[in-house]
């Protein structure tokens, strides 16, 4: 790919108030081959369906696809809110491999739901690969009963690693300021995940909506002792991009997280979609550490063609 300069990249791009669109300018500069298409967005973090304690504003899927193509995302992984709190996860899976097929245009890819404490989550497994052809899936710890020190979890990483699909692993879905009453969600230890991945070094996971214990004990040994890969929807502050990175003002402490390991996610539609595209434009980032978050990378984790 040829060189491109970040102030080229975004000067060429539309940002109209917390919007982000990027046209067909770009991706020529950037590379020639594909000039006839531009570079879109691929969303690794997004749910469908009803949010359990409020309504979101786009919570409907065909409001939310929307929304998702004005901003040039081209793809987005799709869980389910359902996955929180329901018991029949395998109808939790089946509505979303459904809502997705009839109403995601095109744009969704189903990421199906396994709940650690409830019994045949295995079965559940095998159904989100071999019958809805999932290409991965996504546990809740917390909201669902159990935390990652859970026995069956080094279970669960080498299953979806045997059967090569994607396992998403989804932290504090809100803040806890704002939880109702009733819902007691403890912090998640990380460590017990670490070790899990660790006797698994194939295995391929994500960790979404992330930040680290206060010391950045736990996000230090994800990052240098496995392979997991991290969303930014839980970067939070100006430049937060930049920080994590380790490039411009306030990363002069280096690199947290390597380029390679960071991927899109919005946690749509929870989360403004617009906060996440303002956390690409507010860092120092080149075009091609821009466009490698924006796809590349997100395109390699799910080894899916371009």
């Amino acid at each position: 790919m040829s060189s491109l300069d970040r102030r080229q990249f975004l000067k060429t791009s539309l940002v109209t108030g917390a919007a982000l669109s990027l046209p067909r300018s770009v991706l020529a500069a950037a590379t020639p081959a594909a000039s006839s298409a531009a570079p879109g967005i691929v969303d690794t973090n997004i749910n469908l369906f009803q949010w359990p304690f409020r309504r979101l504003k786009y919570s409907d899927t065909a409001t939310l696809v929307g929304k998702l193509r004005r901003h040039r995302v081209i793809e987005a992984w799709a869980g389910s809110f359902e996955a929180l709190l329901h018991k029949d996860i395998a109808g939790v899976n089946e509505r979303l491999a459904t809502e997705c097929r009839e109403r995601g245009q095109g744009l969704l890819v189903p990421i199906g739901s396994v709940n650690l404490a409830w019994p045949d989550w295995e079965d559940d497994v095998r159904r989100c690969h071999e019958v809805f052809k999932m290409p991965g899936v996504r546990i809740y710890p917390g909201y669902q009963p159990f935390n990652l020190g859970h026995p069956a979890l080094p279970r669960l990483v080498k299953i979806t690693a045997e059967r090569r699909l994607l396992l998403q692993v989804a932290f504090q879905m809100e803040d806890p300021r704002v939880h109702h009453p009733l819902v007691k969600i403890e912090p998640i230890d990380a460590r017990p995940l670490v070790a899990a991945l660790k006797a698994a070094p194939e295995a391929r996971v994500e960790l979404l909506h992330f930040s680290g214990n206060v010391q950045g004990s736990d996000l230090n040994q994800l990052m240098t002792e496995t392979s997991a890969r991290i969303d930014l929807s839980r970067w939070e502050g100006n430049g937060a991009v930049g920080r994590m990175l380790g490039v411009g003002p306030g990363g002069k402490g280096g690199a947290r997280v390597p380029l390679e390991r960071v991927v899109f996610g919005s946690h749509a539609p929870y989360f403004p979609l617009e906060t996440a595209l303002l956390k690409l434009v507010e860092s120092p980032l080149t075009a091609e550490q821009l466009l490698a978050i924006m796809q590349g990378n997100a395109r390699q984790l799910l080894a899916r063609p371009a």
